[in-house]
């Protein structure tokens, strides 16, 4: 017996002006057709996830692999996550500087080490050793960004508050995807390259398991945008899928999860949630969240569903 799969993704939450909506329809777009072609011809829902990630991690419209916003030096770092429903094995990677393709680290991490998570120069070597070679960093770093930050340091500079967290809803575009597969199951994964002008060395929900992103076959695959303090805070994506297997919807877990979110912590964010009996859940409390969903019935992409 064969399921029909299923791919959801999105490609950041927040206050998206009028003139990116294109871009980022594109992007997600693009994601969704090399994940959802590998589901087609029937790889795993970790193999969907990896490409529709990726595709978005090649993409300098999201906040993730090249064009990622830049730590308070003016370098890239960034943390991703895959998870495996049908096993939980999982592969995660954080403060790499030197890989175009974190989630392609995380898989390798996923697939060859008895460990779950590797992190900066540890994580790099790991990948180097097999097979996925190594950038400069400036490489993964665009004049947008480079704009962007010396706009956020002279606003500090200024004394204007930090609304990383209380306020901005600007620049939240982190990347995730879900899938289920022909075989019935389920795998997670989520990229980012973190908060404008952060610290260097700041880890956030992204790469955490059970915070940015979890999948598990018994309950639900989730990936979660937005602010990562108070998502990291609240467990929110096992919160998610914990309500999933206590008999909710993954339409219902998803609007509560953000509503959640939100009352406990003043947080924004954007969430997507998939079960093993293929239903869907999208929510999101950002003007915007940029997303794509691809099943037997056709496709569908956006920039809002609430």
């Amino acid at each position: 017996m064969t399921t029909e799969p299923v791919l959801l993704i999105h490609g950041g939450a927040w206050a998206m002006p009028d003139d990116a909506v294109a871009a980022h329809e594109d992007g997600v777009a693009h994601a969704l057709a090399a994940g959802y072609a590998l589901l087609k011809q029937g790889a795993t829902a970790v193999d969907a996830v990896e490409a529709a990630v990726a595709a978005m991690e090649d993409d300098e419209t999201f906040d993730a692999g090249r064009g990622s916003f830049l730590t308070r030096d003016g370098r890239v770092q960034m943390d991703a996550l895959l998870m495996n429903g049908e096993n939980l094995r999982t592969g995660g990677v954080a403060c790499v500087e030197r890989l175009r393709n974190p989630i392609r680290a995380a898989r390798l991490v996923l697939d060859k080490s008895p460990h779950v998570y590797f992190v900066g120069t540890g994580a790099e070597r790991f990948a180097r050793q097999h097979g996925l070679a190594l950038c400069d960093n400036m490489d993964l770093v665009i004049p947008r960004e480079q704009e962007r930050l010396y706009r956020a340091q002279k606003d500090e500079l200024a004394g204007l508050p930090d609304e990383t967290f209380s306020g901005s809803l600007d620049t939240h575009d982190t990347v995730g995807a879900v899938a289920l597969d022909a075989h019935g199951n389920l795998a997670a994964g989520t990229s980012t390259g973190g908060t404008l002008n952060k610290a260097p060395g700041r880890v956030g929900d992204s790469s955490l398991i059970g915070c940015g992103c979890y999948a598990d076959n018994l309950t639900a695959a989730v990936s979660l945008t937005g602010w990562g303090e108070p998502i990291m805070k609240l467990v929110l994506g096992k919160w998610a899928v914990d309500r999933v297997a206590a008999g909710a919807s993954p339409d219902a877990a998803a609007h509560a999860a953000i509503d959640y979110l939100f009352d406990r912590l003043g947080g924004h964010g954007g969430i997507i949630l998939l079960g093993p009996d293929g239903r869907v859940g999208l929510a999101h409390n950002t003007p915007r969240m940029a997303w794509g969903l691809r099943t037997a019935s056709g496709v569908e992409i956006g920039v809002t569903r609430n």
